[in-house]
C-alpha cells in the first residue's frame, strides 16, 4: 500500500455560470452551475472543467454537489483526474470536501486516489485546498 502524500495550494475561480432548475423564486430550490478553477501549488491544472448541482434551503443557504475535470499535474506529476465534491454554503462562505473518482486518473496519474477539501470565505480572491493521494 503506497503512503499517503500530503499537498496543497490555492485556486482561483472564473466563469461562474448558474441556471435555476424549476422555479426560480421557491424555497427549496435547485441550480446547476459551471465554473473554471485554476490551481497552483501541489496540483497545477488551468482551467478546470467543473459542474454543480445545486439545493437552496434558504437565501444564500444551502448544500451542492459536483464533478471537476482537471488536466495537469501532481507534484509533477502529469495526467486527468476527476474530483467528486461536496459542500455547504451559507452567507459567509463556502466548506467542500472531495474524493479523486476510483479510475479516473491518465497518464502519470493512474491509479490516483485522495481526498481533500477547502473553505472559501466570501470576499477571498483566492481559496487554499489541502489535497492527500496516493498512486499504486
Amino acid at each position: 500500500m503506497p503512503t499517503p502524500v500530503e499537498t496543497g495550494g490555492r485556486f482561483t475561480f472564473a466563469d461562474w455560470q448558474e441556471q435555476p432548475v424549476g422555479p426560480a423564486e421557491a424555497t427549496p430550490r435547485l441550480a446547476h452551475a459551471e465554473v473554471a478553477n485554476s490551481f497552483t501549488g501541489g496540483v497545477e491544472a488551468n482551467r478546470t472543467t467543473c459542474a454543480y448541482t445545486i439545493a437552496y434551503t434558504g437565501e444564500n443557504v444551502g448544500t451542492y454537489t459536483g464533478m471537476e475535470l482537471l488536466s495537469g499535474s501532481v507534484d509533477g506529476r502529469k495526467g486527468t483526474f476527476v474530483l467528486e465534491e461536496r459542500g455547504s454554503f451559507d452567507p459567509a462562505g463556502t466548506v467542500c470536501r472531495f474524493e479523486v473518482v476510483p479510475g479516473s486518473g491518465t497518464g502519470d496519474l493512474a491509479g490516483l486516489t485522495g481526498s481533500g477539501g477547502f473553505t472559501f470565505r466570501h470576499g477571498d480572491s483566492s481559496v487554499e485546498y489541502t489535497f492527500v493521494y496516493s498512486l499504486a
